[in-house]
């Protein structure tokens, strides 16, 4: 989850301090449309598989929680 942090701080260098684990990443504009691809793929080299877009919603990506629920529990 530190890279993922990482990478959202970068992406909002305004933010300053921790990104809570329930914090509505979308609705806080911590992710937007232009860097949603890129959050992706950096989530698939995370976990080290691919994401079918079809199988996802957006609510699989709105918090730092759901995220490491659906995506990196198998990965640490």
């Amino acid at each position: 989850m530190e890279r993922i942090a990482e990478w959202l701080h970068e992406k909002n260098p305004g933010l300053d301090g921790p990104i809570a684990h329930d914090e509505d990443l979308i609705e806080a504009r911590l992710i937007d449309s232009m860097d949603f691809l890129e959050f992706i793929d950096l989530l698939e080299e995370l976990s080290g598989s691919s994401i079918d877009l079809q199988e996802v919603t957006i609510d699989d990506f709105r918090t730092l929680g759901r995220v490491q629920e659906r995506f990196l529990s198998a990965a640490g």
